[in-house]
């Protein structure tokens, strides 16, 4: 995500939320975090050597499914909302806040000017529990490279950790990272209802125009493998 951070209401009513993890993640629109990317820092500095890493083809999934990579996956956990994200293969390690929804149901982001600062989709799944759970983060701000700069760089097999309020942490293995057009996005797959628990980590990335910003999404898929 750019550096003009989805400013709009989140999703504030209790019922709204229930509601909403009932009905899972398909509730997200289609725009998710396209919209406002945009990519001021490479915009000033040119898009060239500014640009953050993507995912190469070898780490795409091989089916038109959700991936699946190795084991099927530890026993889930009791719901318990995320305080923190550490990536340690790429070196995020960066608190998280609660994320709702834009007035356009697009799925709002942390501040801009909070660069290592990301979010979870607060009314769905919480990180760990069966089910799919959304983390969300901006590629970079006006003053440079943000919280998942270098999330296209991750690989299939690394780990994801997610420290939770209940004193665990759920660690996610990484199925697949991919990177999705704007007006392809594959929201059934991204967002879609899962048997085990599973993790989406998602940012800006894909092409970049001067006029638009990122027009795409780097995804990473990843389902949990251990606790502790």
């Amino acid at each position: 995500m750019g550096n003009q951070g989805f400013q709009g209401e989140k999703v504030r009513r209790t019922g709204h939320r229930r509601a909403s993890r009932r009905a899972g993640n398909t509730a997200i629109a289609s725009v998710t975090v396209v919209a406002l990317c945009t990519g001021v820092w490479l915009l000033r500095n040119g898009s060239g050597s500014h640009a953050p890493p993507q995912p190469s083809a070898a780490q795409a999934s091989a089916t038109a499914t959700v991936p699946r990579y190795g084991d099927p996956g530890a026993a889930p956990l009791a719901p318990s909302p995320p305080t923190r994200v550490r990536i340690p293969s790429i070196r995020v390690n960066a608190p998280l806040t609660g994320l709702g929804l834009t007035p356009q149901g697009s799925l709002d982001v942390p501040p801009p000017e909070k660069k290592n600062l990301a979010g979870w989709y607060e009314a769905g799944t919480t990180p760990g529990e069966r089910g799919t759970a959304i983390v969300a983060g901006h590629v970079d701000n006006a003053e440079g490279p943000a919280v998942f700069y270098s999330l296209g760089s991750l690989v299939r097999g690394r780990t994801v950790e997610v420290d939770r309020r209940d004193g665990s942490v759920a660690v996610f293995t990484v199925d697949a990272v991919e990177v999705y057009d704007s007006r392809n996005f594959p929201d059934t797959k991204v967002y879609g209802p899962s048997s085990r628990p599973e993790l989406r980590v998602i940012t800006c990335g894909g092409a970049y125009s001067k006029k638009t910003g990122y027009q795409g999404n780097v995804v990473v898929f990843a389902h949990l493998t251990d606790s502790h």
